[in-house]
């Protein structure tokens, strides 16, 4: 059965998501601030990993990003939190996090959208390296080229490009594009355009062919400039 790491400080939220979730059948281990669950993180294996945003010794945001960056991880990251702000969603995001969901919250709820990363995290892992046309994207690396040249983006940005390489030459719908992105807690209706310019910066921007192309009142789709 799955396996969750649960990093949180409040023990009656650890209580009731262990009684939840081991009666089904799944096995879970927890640490009660940043740094223990860093260290278990780096000496274990996760099916996906529940994280407080505010937590002693080191937040989690900042741990996150330090599992993103530093260690490479690429276990799902679900942030659990009392914030609910514009600004607090697009933080946690950017440092890595794949879902974010709001205290209090159901655990009926909280079930699906572990069974959802988890799903999500394995379709990925039959395909790590995509090309369309001369960008490529790769899974297992994190890393992005186009015509040779390494591009970097953040985390969100690298999941917008990785739904639109997937589905190339598919238009994707601006709902299924965000949906892919942050699952059902979408940050803001500006989001998805804010981080898609910053895609555009990278992937278009330093080159004479467009690749990513608006369709009016449809969506998105990335194309190969070549072929057109």
């Amino acid at each position: 059965m799955y396996k969750i790491l649960i990093i949180e400080d409040n023990p009656d939220i650890v209580a009731n998501i262990y009684a939840f979730f081991e009666a089904k059948g799944f096995e879970l281990d927890n640490a009660h601030n940043g740094l223990s669950g860093l260290a278990l993180v780096s000496s274990n294996r996760y099916d996906v990993i529940l994280l407080d945003v505010m937590l002693p010794g080191m937040d989690g945001t900042k741990l996150c990003k330090t599992l993103r960056e530093e260690l490479h991880d690429k276990t799902p990251v679900l942030m659990l939190t009392a914030r609910d702000t514009v600004l607090d969603k697009v933080a946690g995001f950017d440092s890595g996090a794949d879902d974010y969901l709001v205290k209090p919250f159901s655990l009926v709820e909280l079930e699906a959208r572990i069974k959802a990363l988890i799903r999500r995290h394995q379709d990925e892992h039959f395909q790590h390296n995509i090309e369309v046309g001369k960008l490529s994207l790769n899974t297992e690396e994190h890393s992005i080229k186009r015509e040779d040249k390494p591009l970097k983006l953040t985390p969100t940005g690298f999941k917008i490009l990785h739904t639109l390489m997937i589905a190339s030459p598919r238009v994707v719908s601006k709902t299924e594009l965000e949906e892919k992105v942050w699952g059902q807690d979408v940050p803001s209706s500006d989001a998805l355009r804010t981080h898609l310019h910053s895609v555009r910066a990278q992937v278009d921007k330093p080159f004479d062919k467009v690749m990513i192309v608006t369709m009016a009142g449809v969506g998105y789709q990335i194309i190969d400039p070549d072929k057109v």
